[in-house]
């Protein structure tokens, strides 16, 4: 992990808020300077004693967010990737071929490809299960091959949860890693590695950005093992660095994460409330909901919120959801999530025909605007569809 100003034993959402506390040596700004340099002067005995010669190996401008990332999910150290893609891939490239894999059925749809095509030919074997049901994971796991869980929870678009402490015990009986995707849930939320996993995977370009301007990903680890140190090697060598500006970017969005999060998640529990027994609504999708199948679980491992993402299920189907998309003014119709601004999206539309996604399902991100705003927006969405 990145050492700096340490804050003691203050809460993380004031980590988060100060970024660490880390202030400029230099100028005492308590805003960090942005380091644009892609390269370092060497000594004049040609050695590097400030640590650093070249950017793709380490970049200034990497310690901040990677250290707040570490200190939020209470994980041994932290990398940050140009994409959530490139983050996750990244721990399936360390894998060799031959291994096995076990992923959720449900999951984010560009990784399932991915996982289909690109380490398939690598000769990394994926099976996809149901991974809420924990006899499933149990009988997909091969003692001895089996090298990877990967978990994704509450899982894109359908909301699925995974108990991860149980998946954590059975990963590792079979000498297997645990990685989760917790995009979703945030540390402010779920710290996957109190819960047992090995990794901890973020597309930052959602909720630890927050303003839809910046493409990043991160890895959290429990160990600086040698598999992580392969993870490591494997950002230098394949090049999926981010960014100065985006990293500086990334930190700004972080200060904010604990109030944005918090503000979603009232957000999603109203509208998931006011929209459960509406006429035009087969079902929400909302892990907040005491009717939603994994709510007993998130109860238990998600803290003070159940997310700031749901999904309705239209009576109309697929031209209802289209029309109700269509006739929204506050929200945007527009992919991605987490950002400041609420975004609604038919994700069927998106995914393609492998998709287990319905075809009447609206996904639903919750922003930071009022919201009986939000509630009525879509309330007259839903009537203007049904004209």
């Amino acid at each position: 992990m990145k050492k700096g100003h340490e804050l003691g034993s203050v809460k993380a959402a004031t980590v988060a808020a100060q970024a660490m506390g880390w202030i400029d040596a230099q100028t005492r700004a308590v805003v960090s300077p942005l380091h644009l340099s892609t390269t370092f002067l060497r000594d004049e005995d040609n050695q590097y004693r400030s640590g650093r010669d070249y950017i793709r190996a380490d970049n200034p401008a990497f310690d901040q967010p990677e250290a707040v990332l570490a200190a939020l999910e209470k994980g041994a150290d932290a990398l940050v990737f140009s994409s959530g893609m490139a983050a996750a891939t990244a721990v399936f490239q360390a894998l060799a071929p031959g291994d096995h894999v076990v992923a959720p059925k449900v999951m984010y749809w560009s990784l399932r490809n991915w996982l289909n095509t690109f380490a398939r030919d690598r000769g990394v074997e994926t099976d996809f299960i149901d991974m809420a049901d924990m006899e499933a994971l149990r009988s997909a796991v091969q003692p001895g091959r089996t090298k990877l869980v990967w978990a994704e929870t509450p899982a894109n678009p359908l909301w699925h949860i995974t108990d991860l402490s149980a998946a954590a015990e059975i990963a590792h009986e079979a000498g297997a890693r645990l990685a989760v995707d917790s995009t979703v849930a945030t540390p402010v939320l779920t710290r996957p590695l109190e819960q047992g996993a090995d990794i901890v995977m973020h597309s930052a370009t959602k909720y630890l950005n927050g303003h839809s301007d910046v493409i990043a990903g991160a890895l959290i680890t429990r160990a600086e093992d040698e598999f992580w140190e392969h993870i490591k090697n494997n950002r230098i060598h394949l090049g999926g660095i981010l960014g100065s500006f985006e990293s500086w970017l990334l930190t700004r969005g972080m200060r904010t994460l604990y109030p944005r999060v918090k503000t979603a998640c009232v957000s999603a529990q109203t509208l998931a409330d006011a929209l459960v027994a509406h006429p035009y609504i087969a079902e929400v999708l909302y892990p907040g909901l005491r009717a939603f199948p994994g709510h007993a679980v998130a109860a238990r491992q998600m803290e003070g919120g159940f997310g700031g993402m749901l999904s309705i299920r239209m009576k109309g189907g697929e031209a209802a959801a289209i029309r109700t998309a269509a006739n929204v003014h506050v929200w945007k119709r527009a992919t991605s999530l987490g950002g400041v601004e609420s975004l609604i999206e038919h994700r069927a539309s998106v995914e393609g025909p492998d998709t287990p996604c319905p075809s009447d399902l609206l996904r639903l991100s919750a922003g930071i605007e009022d919201t009986d705003d939000l509630v009525s927006d879509l309330t007259q969405a839903l009537d203007a569809a049904h004209r």
